[in-house]
């Protein structure tokens, strides 16, 4: 199988979570977005993919709560 690769991105009140390119929906919080990407890295795990969650730090750049 592949790797299926997870990135948080966004700011306060517009998180992301981009998977293949593609970004599905906004999040309010940086853990909403984080919970919707284990949730489907759960999923990719199961089916057998590597996988990889990336999530920024609270004092990187434009990535406030």
């Amino acid at each position: 199988m592949g790797m299926a690769r997870y990135a948080i991105s966004g700011e306060k009140g517009e998180w992301h979570v981009e998977h293949d390119g593609q970004v599905a929906h906004t999040y309010e919080t940086k853990e909403a977005a984080f919970e919707a990407a284990v949730a489907a890295a759960s999923i990719a795990m199961r089916q057998g993919h590597e996988i990889a969650i990336t999530a920024p730090g609270a004092n990187a750049t434009g990535t406030a709560n």
